[in-house]
């Protein structure tokens, strides 16, 4: 029998996907990509079976960001904040599609021995979605890495104002657990939101983000 507090989590998440959803219809183009318009703002929520995170970032250069994010760690059971940029190494745009390499680093407020540094890219036309990342994690408790990849398919060719829909498929490895887990998720946006959805062995995988 599934009890009061088991189901509790679950609505909370629902109720979060619903107040999304409710802003992506009402809302005019934005993706997950950790750096925004020269003097835009985003405001992103992950959460996974390891941690969750808030997480604000200020570009004030298409080229970089500056940000602050609470994390909550689920697994060292801490809490903490990280000053984290992300620089854009690199951008390739075509006709049809476009490609981005960005480096990445964060420095935690426990102490300077805690810090992450990293890379991450993508590729997309407006069918075919694929990205990459990989992030070294030194913690006062346990040095690991993550690695991760993602693969999409847009059912559909939406146009600028459109509600679009990525089918997609994330692969993800930490030296903590040491092996692949790979599980299917769906990604929504419009305008200036973006929700993404899924569920790896029972436990959901969530990330949202607003851009202003």
């Amino acid at each position: 029998m599934i009890s009061i507090s088991q189901t509790c989590p679950l609505i909370s998440n629902l109720y979060k996907l619903l107040f999304i959803l409710i802003f992506l219809h009402v809302s005019s183009n934005v993706d997950a990509r950790p750096i925004s318009w020269s003097g835009g703002s985003t405001i992103m929520y992950k959460s996974n079976f390891m941690m969750s995170s808030y997480y604000y970032h200020y570009s004030p250069s298409y080229k970089y960001s500056l940000g602050l994010e609470f994390i909550d760690d689920k697994y060292f059971d801490k809490k903490y904040v990280n000053f984290r940029t992300t620089y854009l190494l690199q951008r390739k745009n075509t006709e049809n599609s476009q490609g981005n390499l960005y480096l990445t680093g964060s420095l935690s407020s426990e102490s300077s021995s805690h810090y992450n540094y990293g890379f991450h890219g993508d590729w997309e036309t407006r069918r075919i979605f694929t990205s990459f990342s990989f992030i070294d994690k030194n913690t006062n408790v346990r040095d690991y890495n993550e690695s991760e990849l993602q693969l999409g398919i847009a059912p559909y060719k939406g146009e600028y104002n459109d509600l679009h829909t990525w089918i997609m498929l994330k692969s993800k490895r930490d030296t903590i657990n040491d092996k692949w887990d790979t599980y299917p998720f769906i990604k929504l946006f419009k305008g200036d939101f973006l929700i993404e959805i899924g569920t790896d062995n029972s436990h959901w995988d969530i990330h949202y983000m607003m851009r202003f």
